[in-house]
């Protein structure tokens, strides 16, 4: 009678294991929120007043005027300037990454975040905590103990365990309120150099100033807000800020916990605005259907469309291949497509008719559009429009095509391989 007592025990927890279990899965594995599901209607184009103000309107926040953006590839443009305003700044640094691990330029980054603590400047450091898994814990302990604020965004607690699949993927440095910094590039030494060979990935960062910095400010303390309750504000944060450049521009961000359609409609928007040309370079491209229809449709209407994405160089080889198994209805409508050749590529940019530019950390893939929290600056002016328009090309350049019958002729063991690897896009 014991032992039928004590297998029952054991059924009902093992049952309320895997019941809880499902339940964490189910919460982590959906957004809960309606997808969008119907195309676009095709209303304005790129340089129309409409198409400014559905970006303000429609999406928002608005695009403020008078701001100043420096384009900077790979490591060795990149970091020296970002070291340059935390050691430079007066009154507060805030910093969120995802990717943050040991090395050398995490070393030199941890140097400068103490130093200025030590100085009496307030610094703020949003790591995710999945991203940040390869960090040192003795780095961190470090940057706390000279008073650097740390906090891991959504490290496992069972108070936010529905909450685990989130993950804060925005990469935003703003000094003193006045200049900040967005892109791609991560905190690790894959990001060093030139992109010269292999061990150099290839990305691309930007330094902005201008009144769109408080725009920048306020993404980050959102998350702040989310990850330590703290409501940072006043003149160290907040400045006024004077023009510093020419360009309209906007930073715009989404999350799951507020809205995280809100992104994927951007891009759809702005696909749909598309008159002449869409210059697409995404490290993780696996588009659902209704992305892959959108961009069918822009190309019959005579738009041409090329797609940038990684080669064989790439950290996640399934999302490749999950990527290349939507190619079909792509290549058979005349969009383009190239995989870089020299090394990982990471950059995240999108250009429509040398115009209307978006650029940070926005995979086009579900993971960005639904699961992740993104921030991407959207610049609305034919400069810098034509500067992004060069730096694809440059890239093209180093790029192999693939065309329609090579994706074709692609053997059985890859289609097999692209199938299972499809089967995950709504985690990728």
């Amino acid at each position: 009678m014991k032992a039928a007592r004590h297998s029952t025990w054991i059924v009902v927890l093992v049952t309320a294991a895997a019941t809880l279990l499902g339940v964490l899965l189910y919460q982590n594995l959906s957004t809960h929120e309606t997808k969008i599901d119907q195309k676009l209607s095709k209303l304005y184009e790129t340089d129309d007043a409409e198409f400014r103000r559905a970006l303000s309107a429609l999406l928002g926040p608005p695009l403020v005027e008078g701001n100043e953006v420096q384009t900077l590839r790979n490591g060795d443009e990149i970091f020296p300037p970002m070291l340059a305003a935390i050691r430079s700044a007066k009154a507060t640094v805030n910093f969120e990454t995802y990717i943050y691990w040991s090395g050398s330029i995490g070393r030199e980054f941890a140097n400068a975040l103490t130093e200025r603590a030590r100085a009496g400047v307030k610094v703020n450091v949003l790591l995710d905590w999945v991203g940040s898994m390869k960090m040192d814990q003795a780095m961190l302990d470090e940057m706390k103990a000279a008073g650097v604020a740390c906090q891991r965004f959504h490290e496992p607690r069972w108070a936010n365990w529905g909450q685990m699949n989130n993950r804060t993927h925005r990469k935003l440095l703003v000094v003193d309120g006045r200049i900040g910094f967005t892109g791609g590039v991560g905190i690790a030494d894959q990001w060093r150099g030139n992109a010269r060979n292999e061990t150099e990935w290839r990305d691309t960062h930007y330094r902005v100033a201008g009144p769109v910095v408080a725009q920048m400010q306020s993404v980050f303390l959102d998350n702040w807000m989310r990850a330590t309750g703290e409501v940072l504000h006043g003149e160290a944060y907040f400045p006024a800020l004077q023009p510093g450049g020419t360009y309209s521009a906007q930073m715009f961000s989404s999350s799951p916990s507020g809205g995280s359609e809100s992104m994927q409609l951007m891009y759809l928007l702005s696909i749909t605005a598309a008159r002449k040309t869409i210059a697409l370079a995404n490290s993780y491209f696996v588009p659902d259907d209704l992305t892959i229809q959108t961009l069918v449709d822009a190309a019959k209407r005579g738009v041409k469309i090329r797609v940038l994405t990684p080669s064989g160089h790439i950290d996640s080889e399934t999302v490749r291949k999950a990527s290349r198994s939507s190619w079909g209805p792509m290549l058979e409508a005349g969009i383009e497509f190239a995989e870089y050749q020299p090394t990982m590529f990471h950059v995240k940019g999108l250009v429509v008719d040398g115009m209307f530019a978006s650029v940070g950390s926005t995979n086009f893939d579900n993971r960005s559009f639904r699961l992740n929290d993104e921030a991407n600056l959207n610049v609305l002016n034919a400069e810098f429009g034509q500067q992004q328009q060069a730096v694809f090309e440059g890239d093209w350049a180093k790029a192999r095509r693939i065309t329609l019958d090579e994706w074709r002729q692609r053997p059985w063991s890859e289609r097999l391989w692209e199938m299972l690897a499809r089967t995950l896009r709504t985690q990728l």
